[in-house]
């Protein structure tokens, strides 16, 4: 098989060509300048660069528009922006499901976990999300629903934010144990 990047305008001559020193020889110097277009037209390739990282704020952006994100938030840091770009295909298939809100709090949030109202008793349609973001606060609390709503289907509704939070505590435990007998003699 032919690797179309090691490929040379020469071998693609026919017989008689070749035997032609001078086709031969325009044919060989034209090499290296079509292997610059072929990597020209690999960077083209806005996938292969958004895989890579190597895209900007201003053509996320862009492209976030032009794929209908959604959620997007200019301010969002770029590798934020590379992972929403990347599930946004998915997120769209997914929209409505527990997996889409999960996975876009996970992304914007940290780590974050959907309960369907049956998983915890609540009322019917409704579910909550419980997340161990300590940025989720009071400020982003705006962002963070409008996220969430913006993969929620109609029919269900936000109930509550739970943040749990784990700290590492520093605690002793000590036992002591005495045995002890006493004989008085008189």
């Amino acid at each position: 098989m032919i690797d179309i990047e090691q490929i040379s305008i020469y071998d693609l001559l026919p017989p008689n060509a070749q035997a032609d020193p001078t086709v031969s020889a325009a044919a060989r110097a034209l090499d290296g300048h079509m292997r610059e277009l072929t990597q020209k037209v690999k960077d083209l390739s806005f996938y292969r660069r958004l895989l890579d990282g190597k895209i900007t704020d201003d053509e996320a952006d862009e492209r976030a528009w032009q794929n209908h994100i959604d959620f997007w938030d200019t301010t969002l840091p770029l590798e934020q922006k590379i992972q929403l770009l990347l599930k946004s295909k998915e997120f769209h298939r997914s929209k409505g499901t527990p997996g889409a809100i999960e996975d876009l709090v996970t992304i914007l949030f940290g780590e974050g976990k959907i309960e369907e109202w049956f998983e915890y008793g609540g009322e019917p349609y409704h579910y909550r999300v419980t997340t161990n973001n300590p940025e989720v606060t009071l400020d982003r609390a705006q962002e963070f629903y409008r996220a969430v709503e913006s993969v929620t289907r109609l029919s269900a509704h936000l109930e509550e934010v739970i943040l749990s939070q784990t700290e590492a505590l520093q605690l002793y435990f000590g036992t002591g144990m005495v045995v002890n007998e006493h004989i008085i003699i008189r």
